[in-house]
């Protein structure tokens, strides 16, 4: 027979589903949404930048479920779909309208090739998605597996808003595009770790030096954002192998020095 506390917790637990950061997660929904059709409307700043903007989103609502408490089962399964299409569909989208699909003026193979890069990205995002969620608790929380999708999202929409606020057309830079967007792809499949940052704990007290380092990013972001995202975003594609590359070459050396 369940115990009397065991009931009385089950009749106390809401039954409906936790309206503040399933609301941040709609608003990132939503940006993801709207940067596919302001990218198929040609559109293709406000693209990039709504995929920047649903990144925003998706690291607000996890972050208010823990302050507030209102973590669910729910909120990680929505939050899941979202990122899918805001950091999966999303960018391959507009990066496919931007300037992959400007292959097709080279020929048949060719317009293939530029539908398959973006269909290979966003099945990339899938599949980062898929271990990502099945894996958690079982791997250093220190280290990402593979590139996070939403940094592979940056990357991608970070070259589409620094080719338009430069004033390059899209078919110009088709096969840097078709390269870039495949990297982005293999890289969240990868078996290369990412630094995650999660151990730095916003909660607790920092050194005033902390701030003006936080100052100064605001305000470089603020002078050129495109050039300064894409660029950031990108060195933090490229950290990976070189984290990784470096790790096992020490635990190379200790074998040796210990055998």
């Amino acid at each position: 027979m369940e115990p009397k506390s065991a009931r009385t917790e089950s009749r106390r637990r809401p039954r409906g589903i936790y309206l503040l950061p399933n609301l941040f997660t709609t608003a990132g929904l939503f940006a993801g949404f709207y940067a596919i059709i302001a990218a198929i409307g040609g559109r293709f700043e406000h693209a990039a930048v709504a995929v920047f903007v649903a990144m925003v989103m998706d690291g607000l609502d996890g972050r208010v479920a823990r302050l507030t408490h209102t973590e669910s089962d729910f909120g990680k399964e929505y939050d899941s779909l979202s990122d899918m299409i805001c950091f999966g569909l999303a960018p391959a989208l507009v990066m496919y309208e931007w300037a992959l699909a400007a292959l097709a003026e080279h020929g048949v193979l060719w317009a293939r090739l530029g539908w398959i890069t973006a269909f290979v990205y966003t099945v990339s995002a899938a599949l980062r998605l898929a271990r990502f969620n099945t894996s958690v608790g079982k791997v250093d929380r220190r280290y990402f597996q593979g590139l996070p999708s939403p940094s592979a999202a940056a990357v991608v929409a970070g070259m589409v808003w620094l080719g338009n606020d430069l004033g390059i057309q899209g078919r110009n830079l088709a096969m840097p595009a078709l390269i870039l967007t495949l990297a982005a792809g293999l890289l969240m499949v990868s078996n290369f770790r990412y630094y995650s940052f999660k151990e730095i704990d916003f909660s607790n007290p920092v050194p005033f030096v902390a701030i003006l380092i936080m100052v100064f990013i605001i305000i470089l972001l603020s002078i050129d954002p495109p050039t300064l995202l894409f660029g950031g975003f990108t060195l933090y594609a490229l950290s990976g192998p070189v984290i990784t590359i470096v790790q096992r070459r020490r635990l190379r050396r200790r074998k040796q020095g210990g055998g």
